[in-house]
Protein backbone atom coordinates (compact mmCIF):
# COMPACT_ATOMS: atom_id res chain seq x y z
CA UNK A 1 0.00 0.00 0.00
CA UNK A 2 1.62 3.28 -0.98
CA UNK A 3 0.52 6.23 0.94
CA UNK A 4 -2.16 9.16 -0.52
CA UNK A 5 -1.86 13.16 0.53
CA UNK A 6 -5.48 14.32 0.44
CA UNK A 7 -6.85 17.74 -0.11
CA UNK A 8 -6.71 18.52 3.29
CA UNK A 9 -3.02 19.25 3.03
CA UNK A 10 -2.10 22.65 4.15
CA UNK A 11 1.59 22.75 2.30
CA UNK A 12 3.19 23.05 5.84
CA UNK A 13 6.83 21.29 3.96
CA UNK A 14 7.47 18.37 6.76
CA UNK A 15 6.76 15.77 5.09
CA UNK A 16 8.85 16.27 2.11
CA UNK A 17 12.00 16.01 3.79
CA UNK A 18 11.12 13.10 6.04
CA UNK A 19 10.16 10.50 3.42
CA UNK A 20 13.61 8.27 2.80
CA UNK A 21 13.04 7.16 -0.70
CA UNK A 22 11.75 11.25 -1.98
CA UNK A 23 8.61 9.76 -3.12
CA UNK A 24 6.86 13.02 -1.88
CA UNK A 25 6.97 15.83 -4.04
CA UNK A 26 5.11 19.26 -4.33
CA UNK A 27 2.55 18.80 -6.96
CA UNK A 28 0.01 21.57 -8.19
CA UNK A 29 -1.92 22.34 -5.40
CA UNK A 30 -0.98 19.83 -2.39
CA UNK A 31 2.26 17.15 -1.66
CA UNK A 32 1.97 14.16 -3.86
CA UNK A 33 3.17 10.43 -3.01
CA UNK A 34 4.65 8.88 -5.73
CA UNK A 35 3.19 5.27 -5.34
CA UNK A 36 6.58 3.59 -7.21
CA UNK A 37 8.71 5.10 -4.28
CA UNK A 38 6.42 5.14 -1.61
CA UNK A 39 7.59 1.84 0.76
CA UNK A 40 5.33 3.21 3.46
CA UNK A 41 9.11 3.40 5.25
CA UNK A 42 9.68 -0.11 5.12
CA UNK A 43 13.24 -1.31 5.05
CA UNK A 44 13.73 2.13 6.75
CA UNK A 45 11.46 2.72 9.62
CA UNK A 46 8.99 1.06 12.01
CA UNK A 47 5.62 3.84 11.16
CA UNK A 48 5.32 5.68 7.82
CA UNK A 49 7.45 9.03 8.90
CA UNK A 50 5.26 11.95 7.02
CA UNK A 51 2.54 10.38 9.04
CA UNK A 52 4.06 10.66 12.24
CA UNK A 53 4.87 14.47 11.45
CA UNK A 54 1.67 15.32 9.37
CA UNK A 55 0.19 17.89 12.02
CA UNK A 56 -3.19 18.02 9.98
CA UNK A 57 -3.69 14.32 9.53
CA UNK A 58 -4.28 14.24 5.55
CA UNK A 59 -1.76 11.54 4.81
CA UNK A 60 -3.65 7.84 4.35
CA UNK A 61 -3.19 4.27 2.78
CA UNK A 62 -3.90 4.84 -1.38
CA UNK A 63 -7.33 2.16 -1.76
CA UNK A 64 -5.93 2.09 -5.23
CA UNK A 65 -2.48 1.05 -4.78
CA UNK A 66 -2.82 -1.92 -1.77
CA UNK A 67 0.47 -3.50 -1.34
CA UNK A 68 1.37 -6.24 1.39
CA UNK A 69 4.74 -5.64 3.80
CA UNK A 70 5.92 -7.87 1.79
CA UNK A 71 5.80 -6.59 -1.49
CA UNK A 72 6.69 -2.99 0.10
CA UNK A 73 9.96 -5.00 1.32
CA UNK A 74 10.76 -6.17 -2.52
CA UNK A 75 9.69 -2.80 -3.60
CA UNK A 76 12.62 -1.19 -0.96
CA UNK A 77 15.14 -3.32 -2.10
CA UNK A 78 14.95 -2.64 -5.72
CA UNK A 79 14.76 1.04 -4.67
CA UNK A 80 18.50 0.53 -2.87
CA UNK A 81 20.21 -1.52 -5.18
CA UNK A 82 19.22 0.99 -8.25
Amino acid sequence: MSLLINDECINCDVCEPECPNSAITQGDEIYEIDPNLCTECVGHFDEPQCIEVCPVDCIFVDPDNEETKDVLQLKYQKLISA
